[in-house]
């Protein structure tokens, strides 16, 4: 490993990044950060329980602040949560001392990995072409991401792979 950029994993919810980035972890040494993991952690609660409590402004304000702190450090692999990029400030932060890389799946795959779950409130009352929608519209930002992964057809190895030969060659 010759750089000593972050890795930014971004995309939608559902998409992957803190299972590829704790892989991606210990493929290359670096440190795994989960930002939505340390908010829970910060917040003793779930992300579920944060929305419903203190809503998503809230929420929002912390997941600027949690990121921007984690994005100036160095030599670890960062999973944004999938509206965090969404954020100019945390993607002018990630352009600093970071690679980006959107894990992008086709519509349908990410449609099937999150309309039912209970643990991600931003999609919790959406139907599927609501949700399509989202994911049409996130996916305009998280094209301006460094790099692009498309993982449908790829094994976890072969992700792993792509994002550490982007890292390498930065």
């Amino acid at each position: 490993m010759k750089s000593n950029k972050n890795i930014v994993l971004v995309g939608m919810m559902g998409s992957g990044k803190s299972s590829i980035g704790k892989l991606l972890s210990k493929k290359t040494g670096l440190d795994f950060i989960d930002i939505d993991a340390l908010i829970e952690k910060k917040e003793n609660k779930s992300i579920t329980e944060i929305f419903k409590v203190n809503g998503e402004k809230y929420f929002r304000d912390l997941e600027e602040k949690i990121s921007i702190k984690k994005l100036q450090e160095y030599n670890n692999v960062i999973s944004l949560g999938g509206g965090a990029f969404l954020n100019a400030k945390i993607r002018k932060k990630s352009s600093l001392n970071s690679i980006t890389v959107w894990l992008n799946w086709k519509t349908s795959t990410l449609i099937d990995r999150i309309k039912d779950s209970k643990k991600r409130p931003v999609v919790t009352n959406l139907k599927a072409n609501e949700i399509k929608d989202l994911i049409e519209e996130r996916s305009k930002i998280y094209n301006s991401s460094d790099y692009k992964v498309n993982c449908d057809k790829l094994s976890k190895s072969e992700i792993i792979n792509k994002i550490k030969n982007f890292y390498e060659n930065t």
